[in-house]
């Protein structure tokens, strides 16, 4: 068990650098930034009496230390509770679902109520191959989703209407997107125009879902694997985005690596 002596203090160190970095991570730029500088001030000058043997002044800093503990439990408790429960892998993981389970309900209503309008829309959900070659040559735009920014894109009225928008979990990465058209077109009737001939054809290269708006009947339909369904209905179309994007399943092949991502940042 010698081999278990020699790498102790290094685990220490190594576990010491994480939780230091983790805090100084969460308390940067924050107002409790003030409070972690005047930790290690006053651990400084703590350190400092200790070594140049300044007893008064170094009781002095043991007396206000132990009172100081106290307080910052109670002043500082609810950045406190925000840092420990970052720590639960449990409560990300909800948080997850219930985030995904809210931008999923935020897309359907948005596509329907293109579809009800019967306004044309068409829309690139990224999966596993990413979509930068497309979006390179398109207007990035990189917001947060919303319903009314999904929206406004596609009215007619603006100048980003023209061509897909591509999502990126939930991120608008980019619109006016150009998409490779279909050349085998069996599958389209002719009532299905360009969109629906674009959707098909990103589907035959990638892996990402495409959902098309039809601006002449309202419908909504669903490219994926190089197979168009068609006139997909409110809660079929829910159940088949959360089949492909599950948020518990994504994040329990990406947890072992979590470490390391974090460890990056």
């Amino acid at each position: 068990m010698e081999w278990l002596h020699i790498i102790t203090p290094f685990l220490e160190v190594m576990i010491i650098a994480i939780m230091l970095n983790y805090l100084l991570s969460f308390f940067w730029k924050t107002k409790s930034m003030d409070l972690v500088l005047g930790f290690f001030a006053f651990f400084f000058i703590l350190v400092f009496s200790s070594w140049l043997n300044l007893p008064v002044l170094h009781k002095l800093m043991v007396l206000i230390g132990n009172v100081a503990v106290i307080a910052v439990l109670i002043i500082f408790q609810p950045e406190l509770r925000m840092a420990l429960s970052k720590l639960s892998v449990k409560n990300r993981r909800y948080r997850d679902i219930n985030e995904f389970d809210k931008f999923l309900d935020q897309l359907s209503n948005s596509i329907y109520r293109m579809s009800e309008k019967r306004v044309g829309a068409l829309i690139a959900l990224e999966n596993e191959d990413s979509l930068d070659e497309y979006a390179q040559k398109a207007v990035l735009v990189n917001a947060d989703f919303s319903p009314e920014l999904l929206e406004t894109i596609f009215a007619t009225n603006t100048p980003l209407h023209d061509g897909a928008v591509i999502l990126r979990d939930r991120t608008l990465l980019a619109s006016s997107v150009i998409l490779p058209l279909a050349e085998d077109s069996t599958q389209l009737t002719k009532s299905m125009g360009t969109r629906h001939r674009a959707g098909l054809g990103l589907s035959h290269l990638t892996d990402a879902l495409v959902i098309v708006v039809s601006e002449e009947s309202g419908k909504v339909s669903i490219a994926r694997e190089g197979i168009m369904t068609r006139g997909v209905k409110i809660d079929r179309f829910k159940g088949v985005i959360r089949s492909i994007y599950n948020p518990p399943l994504r994040g329990s092949l990406q947890s072992r690596f979590n470490l390391l991502e974090w460890l990056k940042r």
